[in-house]
C-alpha cells in the first residue's frame, strides 16, 4: 500500500474501503503483538496466520533495531521522519505506526455469536465519545471475561482516539459492531440497565442478567426499546448533589461490581 493511502486510514470511510486501520506508538504495537501471537497460538490455522502476516509496521531509522527484535511476523518498513509525521495524527510522533487489517464480519476479536457462558455482555447504545469507549474497553480488558456489543451510530472503535484511550485493550476484548438494539432479544433473555429509580447494583440479583445495557451519553437507552425487553432497572448508590455519572465511570463501577 502506498503511503498516501496509509494516510487516508485516519478517516473512517477509507478504513472501510481499504480494510485497514492504524495503531501508533511503542506500547500499542507491543499489545498488538501480544494479542496477535496469543490468537495465533490458540487458533493455529491459516486464517489467523494470514492476519498476523498482513500487519505492516512503519518505523523511523531510530526504531529499526527495536522493530527487528520483535517476536513477530509483522512486515517492517523503514520511512523517514517527514513521512512519519505525515502518517501520524499526533504532534510528536514516536516513530512507530502499524497498519492492521480490519476484522471481518463486524467483529474485532472472537466469533460473532452468543457469548460463552463465563462471559458477561455489555451493550453500548450510540456511545459518541472516543475517550469513553477507550476507557470502557480498558476496564473490560482489566477485569476480563466481558464481551462488548456496539450499536449502529456508535463511535468507530478503530478511531485512533479510541485505540489510544484503550491503551491496547481493544486487542484483548471481544467486540461486535452494528448490533441493533431490537436484535438483542433474539440472543438474550434478561437485561439490566441503569436508572435512578432502580434497585442498587449492590444487591445480589445484579449479577444474574444476560446483558447489561448502557445508553448514549446524553439520552440514555431509549425507553420505548426497554419496554419490549425483560429489562430491570438498577442504580449506582450515591450521596452527592449531582444526578448523573459519566458513561465510562458508570460502566466501570458496574463492571467492578460484577467482578467481585
Amino acid at each position: 500500500m502506498k503511503l498516501d493511502d496509509v494516510k487516508k486510514l485516519h478517516q473512517k470511510k477509507y478504513r472501510a474501503q481499504l480494510g485497514y486501520y492504524l495503531v501508533e506508538g511503542e506500547h500499542l504495537v507491543l499489545e498488538l503483538q501480544k494479542a496477535e501471537l496469543r490468537r495465533a497460538k490458540l487458533q493455529a490455522n491459516v486464517k489467523n496466520q494470514a492476519h498476523l502476516n498482513d500487519v505492516t509496521l512503519y518505523v523511523t531509522e531510530e526504531y529499526q533495531d527495536w522493530a527487528s527484535q520483535l517476536n513477530t511476523q509483522f512486515t517492517i518498513v523503514t520511512i523517514n521522519k517527514k513521512q512519519m509525521a505525515q502518517l501520524s495524527d499526533t504532534k510528536t510522533p514516536q516513530g512507530i505506526i502499524a497498519r492492521v487489517p480490519m476484522p471481518s464480519n463486524n467483529q474485532i476479536n472472537g466469533e460473532k455469536a452468543i457469548p460463552e457462558q463465563h462471559q458477561r455482555c455489555i451493550y453500548l447504545h450510540e456511545v459518541q465519545d472516543p475517550g469513553n469507549l477507550g476507557t470502557i474497553l480498558r476496564s473490560l480488558a482489566w477485569f476480563g471475561n466481558f464481551r462488548l456489543l456496539l450499536s449502529p451510530n456508535s463511535v468507530d472503535p478503530f478511531n485512533s482516539k479510541v485505540v489510544r484511550a484503550s491503551m491496547g485493550a481493544i486487542f484483548h476484548v471481544p467486540v461486535e459492531l452494528e448490533v441493533g438494539l431490537s436484535n438483542l432479544a433474539t440472543h438474550f433473555k434478561k437485561f439490566a440497565y441503569l436508572d435512578l429509580q432502580g434497585n442498587s447494583i449492590n444487591t445480589q440479583g445484579f449479577a444474574n442478567y444476560d446483558c447489561y445495557l448502557f445508553g448514549n451519553e446524553a439520552r440514555g437507552v431509549p425507553l420505548e426499546a426497554l419496554s419490549t425487553f425483560d429489562a430491570d432497572a438498577f442504580t449506582i448508590p450515591g450521596s452527592g448533589s449531582i444526578d448523573s455519572l459519566n458513561l465510562a465511570s458508570a460502566v466501570n463501577i458496574c463492571v467492578y461490581q460484577l467482578s467481585v
